[in-house]
């Protein structure tokens, strides 16, 4: 029998589990140093850069009044924060369209390169890439123990990115699902992904993450 459960819920338990160890450190997904390094970004890219692709559409053009725009910078933790966001972001776009790879022909039509570039932006811009880093690699973990885990159910599986990582098993492309009602930049509060694990399963789930 399998039974519902939120991966939003997870990851409150985890951080409750977090708070009773004393533990202040804040959690943040591996990236391989090879990839890349919140030093080496700081090297290589300017705060002038870090604005302007944080605060500006996902085709480079202005969309934001000069005061919006440095009101989303500090909303989003100030460049110090932004460099931790930047790296995880294109790691996650790495992820993502290796994933693409897999689920689409290549090369990839217009229509889908479209698209993950438009929600990988939105992702990024509202500082949620090392969320979805920490979802699919817990999934992927859960996969490889045999734990049951079912396709993704609602708005969740209007993301071709959450397809691409394999968070989700549903086409959204084929079925015109719509990516917005998902993520939406209005509406800030934390993209709930709900997914089916066992029942046994969910608990080896959160223990995996727990000692990760």
């Amino acid at each position: 029998m399998k039974k519902f459960v939120s991966i939003l819920l997870l990851l409150v338990m985890l951080l409750s589990l977090t708070a009773c160890h004393g533990s202040k450190e804040e959690r943040t997904f591996a990236i391989p140093e090879e990839f890349g390094t919140e030093e080496g970004y700081r090297r290589q890219f300017t705060e002038e850069d870090l604005f302007n692709e944080f605060t500006r559409n996902e085709n480079g053009e202005v969309v934001l009044s000069e005061e919006k725009a440095r009101d989303k910078i500090e909303k989003l933790g100030g460049y110090d924060k932004l460099y931790r966001i930047k790296l995880e972001a294109d790691y996650l776009k790495k992820l993502a369209f290796d994933g693409a790879a897999k689920r689409y022909p290549m090369p990839l039509s217009d229509e889908v390169m479209e698209r993950m570039t438009f929600e990988l932006h939105i992702m990024k811009t509202m500082g949620f890439p090392g969320y979805f880093l920490i979802v699919q690699d817990f999934i992927a973990a859960a996969r490889e123990m045999g734990v049951s885990v079912g396709p993704g159910r609602g708005s969740a599986a209007g993301s071709c990115v959450a397809y691409c990582l394999g968070i989700t098993q549903i086409d959204p492309i084929k079925y015109d699902l719509l990516f917005e009602r998902f993520l939406n930049p209005d509406r800030i509060s934390l993209p709930d992904i709900d997914i089916d694990f066992d029942d046994d399963g969910r608990w080896q789930v959160l223990q995996w993450v727990t000692e990760k």
